[in-house]
């Protein structure tokens, strides 16, 4: 059995952390379309920032479109501001930052950071 089917079947989730945009190399979107199909496909239901923009908008869109669960976590501010993404599994808002990294890590089993700026490594680490 190979590594990636064993974990899979101990992961019910995983939190993505990732830019809010596609950043300058097309390679970047392609990963997280990729991440997002593979997650489908596995049952690994994603837990992400909520938002459709940038990669975390590609990878939430890529799992939806592969029949995966999405479950974003997003706080009032940024709801008020990024375009919160349609027809997700569920959708948490939340007051803050604090909780909502709080909320992310609470609901994942393991997490993977994409390429993002100061706001990823943040949530990230």
């Amino acid at each position: 059995m190979s590594i990636a089917r064993s974990v899979s079947r101990e992961l019910s989730s995983v939190a993505v952390y990732c830019g809010s945009n596609l950043g300058s190399d097309p390679a970047y979107e392609l990963s997280a379309v990729s991440l997002g199909r593979m997650l489908a496909e596995r049952g690994v239901r994603l837990v992400f920032g909520g938002g459709q923009v940038g990669l975390m908008g590609a990878v939430s869109a890529a799992v939806l479109e592969h029949g995966g669960e999405a479950h974003g976590v997003i706080t009032e501010a940024l709801r008020a501001k990024e375009i919160v993404r349609g027809g997700l599994t569920s959708l948490r808002v939340v007051a803050t930052m604090h909780e909502r990294k709080a909320a992310m890590a609470d609901a994942a089993d393991a997490f993977i950071m994409l390429p993002g700026g100061y706001g990823t490594f943040d949530e990230f680490f």
